[in-house]
């Protein structure tokens, strides 16, 4: 399974009314003010109840245990992964940590929830970089239809 396969996956299954999600998102530094961006995080959801997930896409052993920063500073934190790298790496996934699956076939399934967080960076400037994720991704769909 490729990341863009990955991708179209998590989007299908976790898009719905009053959840707004954004990939690679730019976020600040956790312990920094403002808006400056100090890493990435694969796949960002804010949900108009005032919650926010983060999401770790990996797709291979070498992609799961890469010196990538994992970026867990959302109230829920998320790995999205196929189903075969699970059985691999599940013993090194920590607690609070959930786990989505998916497989070829586009099914999508959790099979560890997440424990809740105290949100790691502020609610402001996380709205700030969905913002500008959903801006970079509009201009490249108005690029596509030549628009």
């Amino acid at each position: 399974m490729t990341t863009k396969q990955l991708e179209k996956i998590a989007y299908k299954n976790l898009w719905k009314q009053g959840t707004y999600l954004c990939f690679e998102i730019g976020i600040p530094n956790p312990k920094g003010r403002g808006y400056k961006q100090s890493e990435r995080v694969d796949l960002l959801s804010y949900e108009t109840r005032g919650i926010w997930r983060f999401y770790e896409l990996k797709i291979s052993k070498p992609d799961f245990n890469s010196d990538c920063k994992l970026s867990w500073y959302g109230h829920f934190n998320y790995y999205i992964m196929p189903s075969d790298l699970y059985e691999k790496v599940k013993d090194e996934i920590p607690n609070n940590i959930g786990v989505y699956l998916a497989n070829e076939n586009g099914y999508f399934w959790c099979v560890k929830k997440p424990k809740r967080q105290k949100l790691m960076i502020e609610h402001d400037s996380l709205m700030f970089a969905l913002m500008q994720g959903l801006s970079r991704e509009y201009k490249k769909y108005r690029k596509l239809l030549k628009v």
